[in-house]
């Protein structure tokens, strides 16, 4: 156990930006009422111009906080500001709790309402 602890005090962690991405996409769809995550929510000019746009996720890394925009759809029937709230929730705990970063702000845009249970959770 102290050959870890003098190897974390003399190294560096690093984060690949796709690693907070897949936690971002994990804690959208843990949330129930979430129906997916809405990965054409800009339209196709301005998703090619904007580099930080994937896959309807849009984060933006300044010193050590993150900021999240994530474009969702939600199942008909649920409480679009319940469901945001608990998304905003569960991606800052677990940003916070898998890496080193601190959230500074998570923002939820419900591009669409899903009627059926046809569609899957993507």
């Amino acid at each position: 156990m102290k050959d870890n602890i003098a190897l974390e005090a003399e190294g560096e962690v690093s984060y690949k930006d796709n690693v907070v991405l897949s936690i971002v996409t994990l804690a959208v769809q843990e949330i129930n009422g979430i129906a997916g995550i809405c990965r054409n929510a800009i339209p196709a000019i301005k998703r090619a111009f904007n580099k930080k746009f994937h896959k309807g996720i849009i984060i933006e890394f300044v010193e050590n906080s993150v900021y999240v925009d994530v474009f969702v759809k939600i199942k008909f029937g649920y409480s679009v500001r319940d469901v945001a709230f608990r998304v905003q929730e569960n991606i800052k705990n677990s940003i916070e709790s898998m890496t080193d970063f601190k959230v500074g702000e998570v923002n939820v845009h419900c591009a669409e309402v899903v009627f059926t249970n046809d569609e899957e959770v993507v």
